[in-house]
């Protein structure tokens, strides 16, 4: 088995794909105009319209409700990206934060109200877990 993807249902793909790919720099792939795919190293950010629902089971999946999911990225200077999010993120959750396990962590919401964490490793151990 292998982890490919997180998927995010929104009733607007086209806002919530401008909005990632400015937020992470990475370009979209579109496979139609309800699905396009932010994909990196190391996984790919799927987002889908709510026509695409109807497609596995209808109504099983709504936009904007998610109150339990973070999607995190790993990022090389969390502080330079937070102040180049600054000018477009309007929901901040918290100012970077060095959390107990060693990572500085930005916990903002996508334009849906989704939780992101951008986050640097910065004590050794967690520079370790993450190093390649």
């Amino acid at each position: 088995m292998n982890f490919v993807s997180t998927r995010v249902i929104t009733g607007d793909v086209a806002r919530l794909v401008a909005f990632y790919e400015k937020a992470t720099g990475v370009a979209a792939t579109w496979a139609t105009e309800d699905f396009a795919e932010l994909t990196t190293a190391n996984g790919t950010l799927a987002i889908g319209g709510v026509r695409t629902v109807a497609m596995f089971a209808p109504g099983s999946a709504r936009p904007a409700a998610n109150h339990s999911v973070i999607i995190e990225f790993l990022v090389d200077d969390v502080d330079r990206v937070h102040g180049n999010l600054s000018g477009f993120v309007t929901d901040f959750v918290n100012e970077p934060t060095t959390m107990p396990w060693g990572n500085r962590s930005l916990l903002f919401r996508d334009p849906d109200g989704n939780l992101v964490n951008f986050f640097t490793p910065v004590t050794p151990a967690a520079l370790e877990k993450f190093a390649h």
